[in-house]
This record gives C-alpha cells, sequence and structure tokens, in this order.
C-alpha cells in the first residue's frame, strides 16, 4: 500500500482515512492478488515477505495458507495498522534503503508499492536478492497514467470535476517522485533482474462501492494538499465530496498491473571432466 510522511511518500498511514483507504483496496484488489499468488504455487511450509503491507489482509491470507510449518513477514516503514495479535511477523522496513531481511524466501510479494518509491531500482534489486533460486516475486502496481480518469464517462459537470481533481492527484504524485507509468514496465524490469516465467496481467474496475469509498477516502486525505498547491479549491472539494454521496458517479481507479516470475534455480549437476574449459 501507499505510506507516510514527508519523505517522499504522498499518502500518510497516520491518518484516519487510511482505514478506510486500505478497507477500499483490499475489496478492489485482494480477489486479484489471492488469485496470482495461489497460481504460483504458495502452499504449506512457504516462507513469504510481504513488502509495504500496509494492512494485515494480504500477510494473513498468507498465514493461513503457509500454516505453521510456514514463515510470513510483513514489513512496511509504518506498521501501526497490524493486529497485535498478528499470526505472522511484523517488523518496521524501508525497502527502498534498508537491505532485505533475513531470508531466503520462497514467494516475495509487494503491491502499490514500488510506484510510490523514489529508490525503486534498489527496493526491486532488494526484493529480487531475498529470493531463494526457484522463488517468485509477484509485484502488482498501479499505471495512473495508461488509465488518468476518475470518470472515463465525462458527460456531465460533475465528472469533469471529479477528472480534474484526479489530475491533482497525480500532480501531487509526480512531485513525489512516483512513476505515473511504472505498472507497465514490470515485465521488463522483472526479466532484466534475471526472472524467468515473467508473465503479466492487469485488472481495471470501471466502478464500484470500492471504488467510490477509495475516491471519498483519498480525496479527504489530499484535500489540504490539493489546496495548498493551488490544485483545487474547498468549494471543489465539497461539491466532488458531495456528488461522490449521491452514488451517481461511476468512480474507477487507475488499472491494477500484477507481474510475476521465478528466481533460476542454480544448475548443481557436476560439469564432466571433458567438457570443462
Amino acid at each position: 500500500m501507499a505510506h507516510a510522511n514527508d519523505d517522499g511518500y504522498l499518502l500518510d498511514n497516520r491518518q484516519s482515512e487510511a482505514g478506510q483507504r486500505f478497507d477500499a483496496l483490499s475489496e478492489l484488489f485482494d480477489p486479484v492478488t489471492f488469485r496470482h499468488l495461489t497460481a504460483v504455487g504458495v502452499a504449506e511450509g512457504w516462507h513469504c515477505w510481504e513488502v509495504g503491507a500496509g494492512g494485515p489482509a494480504v500477510p494473513a491470507w498468507l498465514a493461513a495458507r503457509t500454516g505453521p510449518a510456514g514463515r510470513v513477514l510483513a514489513t512496511d516503514i509504518d506498521t501501526s495498522w497490524m493486529p497485535p495479535d498478528a499470526a505472522f511477523e511484523v517488523a518496521r522496513h524501508d525497502v527502498g534503503t534498508e537491505e532485505p531481511p533475513a531470508g531466503p524466501f520462497d514467494l516475495v510479494h509487494a503491491r502499490l508499492v514500488l510506484v510510490h518509491v523514489p529508490e525503486r531500482t534498489a527496493a526491486l534489486e532488494a526484493m529480487v536478492r531475498a529470493l531463494r533460486p526457484g522463488g517468485w516475486l509477484v509485484l502488482e502496481d498501479a499505471d495512473p497514467a495508461l488509465q488518468p480518469l476518475s470518470c472515463p464517462h465525462e458527460y456531465g459537470p460533475e465528472q469533469r470535476l471529479a477528472n480534474r481533481l484526479r489530475r491533482g492527484f497525480r500532480e501531487l504524485l509526480a512531485r513525489r517522485g512516483a512513476d505515473l507509468a511504472f505498472g507497465r514496465t514490470l515485465p521488463r524490469l522483472l526479466r532484466e533482474s534475471g526472472l524467468t516465467d515473467v508473465a503479466a496481467d492487469a485488472y481495471f474496475p470501471i466502478t464500484s462501492p470500492a471504488c467510490t469509498a477509495l475516491e471519498a477516502a483519498t480525496v479527504r486525505q489530499l484535500r489540504d494538499r490539493l489546496t495548498d498547491a493551488g490544485l483545487a479549491t474547498d468549494e471543489e472539494i465539497e461539491a466532488h465530496l458531495a456528488n461522490i454521496a449521491t452514488g451517481g458517479l461511476d468512480l474507477t481507479t487507475a488499472p491494477l498491473i500484477s507481474a510475476w516470475g521465478r528466481k533460476p534455480v542454480v544448475d548443481q549437476t557436476p560439469v564432466p571432466p571433458w567438457r570443462r574449459a
């Protein structure tokens, strides 16, 4: 999930709206994530690292899947949304600046993390290093530039206002170092990292109650930043929130692109003497 404070991250986990955003993101994207993690074979006994977990939904699913013989480590720069009695390990960690935790891991997964990390190259390298040979890296990130609108069907003033405020949100993201076209680069980045069996797909909700809840929480969370930057007025934000409350806006979010790849298994077969250089 997106993270905290003024050190490059736009969306602050310490704000009350963060919990609403986590709930909406989980409703939207957990089924997609769980489908991909199931497809790569997450099973009893696996060791998994959930990067930038934000809330507990994904690591809790992993812990149930891997069982008592497995290990699930959930890390984030802000772990305040993790329950004290979590059935998995929790640790504060900045994947962009710190060495990866002790592994190796059968699975490393990050959702909506790297797009917000200025040191994303270092973060990707750390995640690949943490994998055991044969382990899977599953990355899921947004691509706001691929579909930049809040209301794709812009047929009235309410929709035009929603899209104008979404442009303000994208501007704030860009100023903080977010790569708004990052999602589409994931397959190439996985291949260039030496992973094999690379594939990807995308999920794009057109409208849903979770999209509406996500939009309202995000606008409330960013309203001061939008007004301080001159990207919106308080009156415009209030009008947009009132429009959201009517339930008449078909709101969406940026496509979630999921990509996965496997760390090659080192061939331990002895080389016959006649084939040695």
